[in-house]
């Protein structure tokens, strides 16, 4: 199979009906801080149990078509002595690796950050193909406050994260592009709106002059929201500010947009991509999740880092991506919380 064949393979299992995307690719420190809120320790040994764990719950198959993971997964095996990403496959779960490399200040500019990891990407995406891995996610954030993000903050990280999905479409892979607008601060939703939208059409200006295949990248946004200290919206009317700058933004071409959570409480994020999906009005995207914690808390807490409580801790993941499946399938309801 040719580079674009392969994409466009990998592309069809992503966005498979019902399925979504989980993130399980927490760096050293964010993985360290969310274990410890659980009373664990992060070691490697529990992390290697614990992201098994993810990748081999039976059955998750049915709501998750792909996980991201952190470096270090991608070489290691779960409790039966598979590899991670070969159990992923065994659930036909697409592999995928986060591959910046993390925040940096950007000079002259009074609080922006910009991403790093370009420099010998090639050859590192070289390598995690030959473990099994197919799609890839960058990251890059723009944090609100009174300065930021700058102008030249919102048209660098674009810039960033074309070369990234170039790079990575070199090399036959999908790229997942994360520009994410920050929920921290005092904002009110149109400031989130207005920015989101900024850094949104950046990207694809950026992606256009790079010439990225469209058709075989993934949106991974934000939803556009209040700052945490602010109230928080109804779903409805976090689905229309969102479905608003979206349709503006993203090109039709585009297959799949995945949200992540950024600090959404677990019912918070399944309510308002339900929402988005029952919304009236041109989606000519799949409408999907790429959470982390707000799939992930829950499992947590029930194992504990104990592995006698892999049962409880599957149960907790299984109900948590199933309600989230309803979600990207306009078919969830608050009541189903309550369901075992």
């Amino acid at each position: 199979m040719d580079k674009i064949g392969q994409m466009q393979s990998t592309i069809e299992r992503l966005t498979s009906t019902g399925r979504g995307i989980l993130a399980a690719d927490e760096s050293y420190p964010t993985i360290t801080r969310r274990l410890s809120d659980h009373g664990i320790e992060s070691t490697e040994e529990n992390r290697r149990f614990y992201r098994g764990m993810l990748a081999s719950t039976p059955g998750i198959g049915e709501y998750i078509s792909g996980i991201i993971f952190f470096e270090e997964t991608l070489g290691q095996k779960n409790d039966a002595g598979v590899k991670i990403p070969e159990a992923c496959a065994q659930q036909d779960i697409v592999p995928g690796i986060k591959v910046d490399k993390g925040l940096v200040d950007l000079p002259g500019c009074d609080g922006d950050k910009i991403t790093q990891g370009l420099d010998n990407l090639g050859d590192r995406l070289d390598g995690y193909l030959e473990q099994g891995a197919l799609f890839t996610k960058w990251r890059n954030v723009y944090a609100i406050t009174d300065n930021t993000p700058s102008r030249l903050a919102i048209e660098a990280n674009a810039e960033v994260l074309a070369r990234y999905a170039a790079i990575v479409q070199s090399r036959g892979m999908v790229p997942m592009v994360e520009p994410e607008v920050l929920m921290d601060g005092h904002h009110d939703i149109d400031r989130c709106a207005e920015v989101t939208q900024a850094a949104q059409t950046a990207l694809f200006d950026a992606l256009r002059r790079y010439k990225v295949q469209l058709e075989t990248v993934i949106l991974k946004p934000n939803m556009v929201l209040p700052g945490k200290d602010k109230p928080r919206p109804s779903p409805e009317v976090c689905a229309a500010y969102t479905l608003d700058v979206l349709r503006r933004t993203v090109p039709a071409a585009v297959p799949s947009i995945n949200f992540l959570s950024g600090g959404q409480t677990c019912e918070e994020a399944t309510a308002n991509l339900n929402a988005m999906n029952q919304a009236d009005g041109a989606k000519p995207w799949v409408l999907s999740f790429s959470y982390s914690r707000a799939l992930q808390n829950p499992v947590q807490a029930a194992w504990n880092g104990e592995s006698a409580n892999k049962p409880a801790a599957e149960k907790a993941f299984i109900k948590r991506a199933k309600l989230n499946s309803l979600a990207r399938q306009g078919q969830y309801a608050p009541a189903m919380e309550k369901d075992d």
